[in-house]
């Protein structure tokens, strides 16, 4: 079904170029980041979008790409942290700590800390450090990262303490000694086995809120970090094109920051209960998205497509497992792992041609999984892949070069 957008977007579309053919008929299919990159940036260029760019009112910028192909758009500067700042006071459990003051330290991706180095030393006009210094890795007067290394697996005790050391450092420039503590919920997972492998639990100070985002955080990291931890710890879901559009509650439920958007939902395959998301969005005055595909899989309560219902985002769309029982998710294959027991850690599925796969998994506390629990996960797992399944544990399951784990790979032909 094809639908209209209201007055107040027309309003803001009127003059974009590749929204021409739609306004003059009426009629406004789903956008897909191809039809974005078509003629990119011809096809979104206005006077004003062109004055925009001239005064820096707006910039080209990429998305994240995580496991995905990266896509070129045009935003304010700073629309994605401004976005997270908007939500992180507005939210109902830890508005508290953005009114404090509290500092926030951003344990993600390598990546995402070479982006802020280079976004520094084009301030100033020079290359940036390698590695960064503390001074590089600072985004604003209220953020800093603290990632130097691609896989947190290979964190030294060095890197810990140096971490640990700016954590400290930050927090203690506050009046009550708090810090906000941003992540991926496996960079910090790695964090805390590390610190308590080595015994350093008295150098990490315990955060006043945490938000995981960046990446899928699955049920058992979940589990895990809200019994190591006494404060808030928040969910968000968002996009570098989109900002935030979702934040969980203490209890794990989904809440809309739906700013200027709305929200679609259609099945991800004819008769599938999983359904991808279908964004309208005039959050970003220089690039409003009708009907935009983000390529993001959500499940509802009750199966049906109705966004005030979704209890979980799943997976891609791009990466769902085809089954003879219809297409599995990343969050589909995480919940009957974390129903079957609550020490797995990492894992992947690793695709053998049509009808073979292997379930490569770590623990949190390095050892297998028994003999009776092992073939147990063996069997469910081939029920829901519809394939024949082997289970191996490994010590270590090596980081994709996003700094992003890929939960589902294939033998290359």
């Amino acid at each position: 079904m094809m639908v209209r957008p209201t007055d107040e977007v027309i309003d803001h579309i009127r003059d974009i170029p590749i929204y021409q053919e739609s306004l003059a008929n009426g009629c406004f299919p789903v956008l897909d980041k191809t039809e974005i990159a078509r003629g990119f940036p011809d096809n979104w260029m206005t006077p004003r979008l062109a004055a925009a760019l001239r005064n820096g009112e707006a910039e080209f910028v990429l998305s994240t790409g995580t496991n995905h192909a990266r896509m070129r758009i045009i935003r304010p500067p700073f629309f994605l942290l401004r976005s997270y700042y908007a939500l992180w006071r507005d939210h109902p459990d830890i508005g508290r700590t953005w009114e404090s003051g509290c500092p926030r330290l951003s344990l993600t991706t390598v990546l995402a800390t070479e982006h802020v180095a280079r976004v520094n030393a084009a301030r100033r006009g020079a290359e940036p450090g390698r590695p960064p210094t503390p001074a590089d890795r600072r985004l604003d007067e209220r953020t800093s990262y603290l990632n130097l290394r691609l896989d947190p697996a290979r964190w030294t005790r060095e890197d810990v303490l140096r971490m640990l050391g700016e954590i400290d450092l930050a927090r203690s420039a506050h009046p009550r000694g708090e810090y906000h503590l941003d992540c991926s919920g496996y960079h910090l997972a790695h964090l805390v086995r590390k610190v308590e492998a080595w015994g350093l639990e008295d150098a990490f100070p315990e955060p006043a809120s945490i938000v995981h985002a960046y990446e899928y955080t699955p049920v058992n990291v979940r589990r895990f970090l809200h019994r190591r931890f006494a404060c808030p710890v928040i969910d968000l879901f968002g996009s570098t094109e989109l900002g935030y559009l979702f934040y969980s509650d203490q209890e794990g439920r989904y809440w809309p920051h739906l700013d200027r958007m709305s929200v679609e939902l259609l099945p991800a395959a004819p008769g599938s209960a999983i359904h991808q998301l279908i964004v309208t969005s005039v959050r970003n005055p220089h690039m409003p998205l009708v009907r935009y595909r983000t390529g993001d899989c959500v499940r509802t309560l009750d199966g049906t497509p109705d966004p005030g219902k979704i209890v979980q985002f799943c997976g891609r769309l791009a990466e769902l497992l085809t089954t003879p029982d219809g297409p599995v998710a990343q969050g589909d294959l995480d919940r009957h792992i974390a129903a079957a027991t609550p020490r797995i850690f990492l894992h992947q599925l690793r695709l053998h041609g049509d009808t073979e796969a292997t379930l490569l998994y770590t623990t949190f506390t390095g050892e297998p999984l028994g003999g009776a629990e092992t073939e147990s996960l063996r069997r469910s797992t081939g029920e829901l892949t519809g394939r024949n399944c082997r289970i191996k544990h490994r010590a270590r399951i090596p980081i994709g070069p996003s700094g992003k784990y890929v939960w589902l790979t294939a033998d290359r032909t």
